[in-house]
This record gives C-alpha cells, structure tokens and sequence, in this order.
C-alpha cells in the first residue's frame, strides 16, 4: 500500500476512534447498536486489517451520533 493511502486510512481511523471516544461508547455498545460483534468494531477500527464498505461506515458514523460524509477534492493542477 502507498504512503499516501496509508495515511488516509489512518486519518479515517483516527477519525472514527475520536467520533467513538466523543459519543462515549465502547467497542461493544457501538457493536451492538450496530448488530455486529465487538471483535467487528475492532476488526473496523484496526488500520490495514479490513476494508469496509460504505454501508458499515454509514452504520458505524450513525452508531457514534453522527453522520458519513465522504468528498472528492480536485487533485491541484
């Protein structure tokens, strides 16, 4: 994997581990309002591990009170 992807992931992961942190809940709560196991949350939140798709995002963001919002950005010319 590139560097660049690679941070982007770990951006994204840092992303998700403050959105969890600031909504207060554990791997487990967030699992179960997810419908999923604790060991799926950490699979999610472990960098490099998983690619999950935009519908478990979406699942997780709702999970932690908030909302997935994905952007394309021009790359500078």
């Amino acid at each position: 994997m590139a560097y660049e992807e690679r941070e982007e992931e770990h951006a994204l992961i840092h992303e998700m581990l403050s959105a969890r942190s600031k909504s207060g809940l554990t791997q487990e709560a967030v699992a179960a309002l997810m419908g999923t196991t604790k060991s799926a949350v950490s699979r999610l939140e472990a960098c490099g591990k998983h690619a999950p798709s935009l519908t478990t995002l979406k699942n997780y963001a709702k999970a932690v009170r908030c909302h997935l919002e994905i952007k394309l950005i021009p790359n500078p010319a």
